[in-house]
């Protein structure tokens, strides 16, 4: 399909109610308000296309850069190309699940998610710790670098109140995916999670609420979901 044609897809499938939900959340004009899994067929359809993705990504639309997260190539994407995608992500949805969840399918994902989290910016550093979230849940153990998420978890220990508000939430759902999926450090990611206690982030006119990272842990453990990976792709 063309770059032309998936707009008009993407603009047909839009609701105005999705819209307003979306522009409550951060999203701004222009965009269509289409439902995550209202885009899922076309983008079956579409398969990996990785100049398309970059087309829609540059559009500016909130809903065709959603989209081209979906039908993006993290295999063939540079670290250029990955800069360049979190400089346009104005938005922390874009950041936290359309880049994020490109670059943890990359080869590059802890270069380049290591670098963002030291950038001391809100949005990137926001995508560096969804990355590893993702990572994490995917990823065997052995995948990380002996002592690594152990510094993580310790730099969230000592900074995360003091982080800019989006990063305070990525830094909190760390917390969360180092206690449920990395096994080696379940405990200390418990008592951070105690530690750190309730984390407060404006969400915007919404009724999102932050977890509490002690009691999603405690949960997990109670019903004997520790340790799980998703299946690689």
């Amino acid at each position: 399909m063309s770059f032309e044609e998936v707009m008009q897809a993407l603009e047909a499938l839009g609701t105005e109610q999705t819209r307003k939900t979306y522009l409550a959340h951060g999203a701004h004009e222009p965009l269509f308000g289409v439902l995550t899994g209202a885009m899922k067929p076309l983008a079956k359809k579409i398969g990996k296309d990785q100049t398309l993705a970059d087309a829609l990504y540059a559009s500016g639309n909130y809903d065709a850069m959603y989209f081209a997260g979906l039908i993006a190539d993290p295999g063939r994407m540079t670290e250029a190309d990955f800069e360049r995608w979190i400089e346009g992500a104005y938005f922390h949805a874009l950041a936290d699940y359309t880049v994020a969840g490109a670059l943890a399918e990359s080869d590059l994902a802890q270069t380049v998610a290591d670098r963002w989290i030291a950038s001391g910016m809100e949005f990137p550093m926001s995508a560096g710790w969804h990355c590893y979230c993702k990572l994490l849940g995917r990823l065997p153990d052995e995948a990380f670098p002996p002592g690594k998420i152990a510094a993580m978890l310790d730099h969230v220990a000592q900074t995360i109140h003091s982080q800019p508000n989006r990063t305070r939430y990525a830094m909190n759902n760390f917390v969360i995916a180092v206690g449920l999926s990395y096994l080696p450090l379940h405990t200390e990611a418990a008592a951070v999670a105690r530690a750190i206690g309730k984390v407060e982030v404006f969400m915007g006119k919404t009724a999102c609420k932050v977890p509490l990272a002690s009691e999603r842990i405690q949960k997990a453990a109670d019903e004997g979901r520790l340790g799980v990976k998703r299946k690689e792709k």
